[in-house]
């Protein structure tokens, strides 16, 4: 395969604000502001299996822009208008800074079967953000959150492995913002959920589970993918469900800092995208009074129907998907009816008789794509030797991928170093 070329442009240097004109000339982007010297310094990373913790420093970024009064702009209250095409810059680090937390999840979860520690967190709350390499952030982790299975096992289970049968794990943190100096540049305090992607035999299984299931319990309406719903909503005897440990969470932090400004961001990757998706949706639907809910998700499966999305916007709910246009998990599961056009795997109905249509969407295997989309694409990096499945879904990947995109005309970057030797 042929390495794409990166484009070269100019970037004005960094200020509260953007620049007041940008231009695009092909692959070269020139501002109205004098250029800055990009960052040289460069890091080097190996690739590993898919399901190891990812281990790579940070992708080469400039220093924090403060947000100020901005900062529900970039939290996605226009829905992220002018902002993705070509790619901001203040919005791009945030998007990068809100993926270091979900690869503190990964870097902080145990992934060794034999372990007798296998599926919990290898770290303290107090120490968990430094000792997973996210250092100097501001923000203190004030819950550690676990997913359940919702999977009846058979008996003979008990004569397997521990792992096999690893019922409940450790998926995620909830971490605020306490740092004086952070708090004002990002214009409020902010909280972060972030998730890791999927991990134990049991989450793989529930994955599978691919048709849809009515998140309230024979109600029709909002439907969600059957396997992340039970990751979401059930629990057990020794642990709560992950829905009642967010829930539990989100009332105190409300308790503490609601009456100043403050923005909720959940972000995750793969598995973990679905399962922000999904709190985000249940966190509006509990708490009337909730700040901005902000979803950042990186490689997510689609997680509900049309009824879901509908939903999402009701109540406000602002969802950025970072999709890899060469990553296969973004267009699972099931299909995805759209009225205008028919790409990326949408199937065209709009002749269609209205009670046909009406027929097909409440079938058990028609999602429904939701919020804005940033798509990204594998081919473009010409710092990716090879394609495949398993690296166009990995976290650095993406993180990569953001950090190179300009726009659609011109998909990459020059200045971004070559962290694939």
């Amino acid at each position: 395969m042929a390495l794409a070329r990166p484009c070269t442009f100019s970037r004005a240097p960094i200020h509260s604000t953007p620049p007041t004109h940008v231009t695009l000339h092909g692959c070269s982007l020139t501002t109205s502001t004098a250029p800055q010297r990009p960052n040289h310094n460069s890091t080097q990373l190996n690739w590993e299996r898919f399901l190891d913790p990812i281990h790579h420093n940070n992708p080469t970024t400039s220093r924090p822009v403060k947000l100020g009064h901005r900062w529900m702009e970039y939290q996605g209250i226009q829905n992220w208008d002018g902002l993705l095409d070509p790619l901001d810059a203040t919005l791009r680090g945030e998007i990068l800074r809100y993926g270091k937390f979900v690869d503190a999840a990964y870097q902080s979860f145990d992934f060794d079967p034999s372990s007798h520690s296998y599926a919990t967190c290898r770290f303290p709350k107090s120490s968990l953000l430094d000792r997973s390499g996210l250092t100097q952030t501001g923000y203190h982790v004030t819950k550690n959150l676990r997913a359940t299975s919702g999977i009846q096992l058979p008996r003979w289970i008990d004569r397997a492995p521990s792992w096999l049968a690893t019922l409940s794990s450790w998926i995620g943190y909830v971490a605020v913002c306490q740092d004086k100096n952070e708090i004002a540049r990002l214009g409020r305090r902010d909280v972060v959920i972030a998730f890791r992607g999927t991990a134990t035999c049991l989450e793989w299984l529930e994955n599978l589970r691919a048709t849809l299931s009515p998140v309230h319990s024979g109600k029709p309406g909002p439907m969600v993918e059957s396997g992340f719903l039970s990751l979401y909503y059930s629990g057990n005897s020794t642990s709560l469900s992950l829905r009642d440990m967010v829930r539990e969470e989100i009332k105190r932090l409300l308790q503490s800092y609601g009456g100043e400004p403050l923005s909720l961001t959940i972000t995750g990757h793969s598995l973990g995208a679905a399962l922000a998706t999904l709190a985000a949706y249940d966190i509006k639907k509990a708490f009337k009074r909730a700040p901005l809910v902000t979803v950042i998700s990186f490689g997510g499966p689609r997680v509900g129907n049309r009824s879901f999305r509908r939903q999402l916007e009701k109540h406000g709910t602002k969802v950025l998907r970072i999709v890899n246009d060469d990553d296969l998990i973004t267009k699972i599961p099931g299909f995805v009816i759209n009225d205008d056009v028919s790409k990326n795997g949408d199937v065209h109905v709009a002749r269609l008789p209205r009670w046909i249509r009406k027929r097909v969407e409440d079938t058990r295997w028609v999602y429904a794509e939701v919020g804005r989309e940033l798509r990204v694409r594998s081919r473009d990096s010409p710092y990716l030797k090879s394609v495949n499945l398993a690296t166009c879904h990995e976290l650095k990947t993406y993180l990569h991928l953001v950090d190179g995109f300009v726009s659609s005309t011109c998909p990459f970057r020059a200045t971004v170093q070559d962290v694939f030797p």
